[in-house]
């Protein structure tokens, strides 16, 4: 339980400073090998790359894991 309690912590935390958190299951675009990326949390860096918010969302979850 206690464990549960700091990564909360953790996420609202993060959410205060230069960073967002999305939750959901959201994956970034399929490379050109075939790999992507796929998590339930991201906790993105608004200043290092503003559009990165941009780049995971669910339809291209839809689209790697279809092919």
């Amino acid at each position: 339980m206690s464990n549960i309690l700091v990564l909360l912590a953790f996420v609202f935390v993060a959410n205060c400073a230069q960073h967002s958190v999305k939750f959901g299951k959201k994956c970034t675009q399929v490379a050109k090998d075939g790999t992507y990326e796929k998590s339930y949390i991201w906790i993105v860096n608004n200043d290092t790359n503003p559009d990165f918010g941009k780049k995971i969302t669910k339809q291209n979850c839809i689209s790697a894991e279809s092919s």
